[in-house]
């Protein structure tokens, strides 16, 4: 047997890597098109917005800002609190007991962006100073959300 012969000789190889790269194709075909199909694709839109917002407290108002991040839509975003609260003009928060408003609702803005202030107003002295206020995202579709800031009042 010729050792040289056995070496230099490559006629199964192109098949079985052609083989090789059919498989493996098709499974990563099969993969993408069962995330579609079981609806983890419409996921990947919906990621969570990266923002910081900062609050300013001046004993009977609440001013909720955009610091830095990404912009958002103004109606995706709602303010929450423990407590009944007022937009800046003087009219309770459209929510249950008056504890939550979309951003839009409370400043007419259909987008939020670095700078961009909300002002809410307790109806009752010294509320806000007991109370917890969150930032709360939620997609469009309604099937994800999350906080994405949080303020307590300095007595809560």
């Amino acid at each position: 047997m010729n050792f040289k012969q056995l070496l230099a000789e490559d006629d199964a190889v192109s098949p079985v890597i052609g083989v090789i790269l059919m498989v493996a194709i098709t499974v990563i075909l099969a993969a993408v098109i069962g995330t579609f199909v079981l609806g983890l694709g419409d996921q990947v839109g919906q990621t969570t917005p990266q923002a910081s917002f900062g609050f300013d407290y001046n004993g009977t108002a609440l001013t909720v800002t955009h610091e830095s991040g990404s912009s958002i839509d103004a109606s995706l975003v709602n303010i929450t609190s423990t407590v009944a609260l007022d937009n800046s003009t003087g009219t309770q928060l459209e929510g249950p007991g008056g504890t939550t408003a979309t951003w839009e609702s409370i400043t007419g803005d259909t987008e939020i962006t670095a700078g961009s202030q909300a002002t809410v107003l307790e109806q009752n002295a010294n509320d806000l100073s007991s109370a917890t206020v969150r930032v709360i995202w939620t997609s469009e579709s309604g099937s994800n959300s999350a906080t994405l800031q949080k303020w307590s009042g300095p007595d809560a």
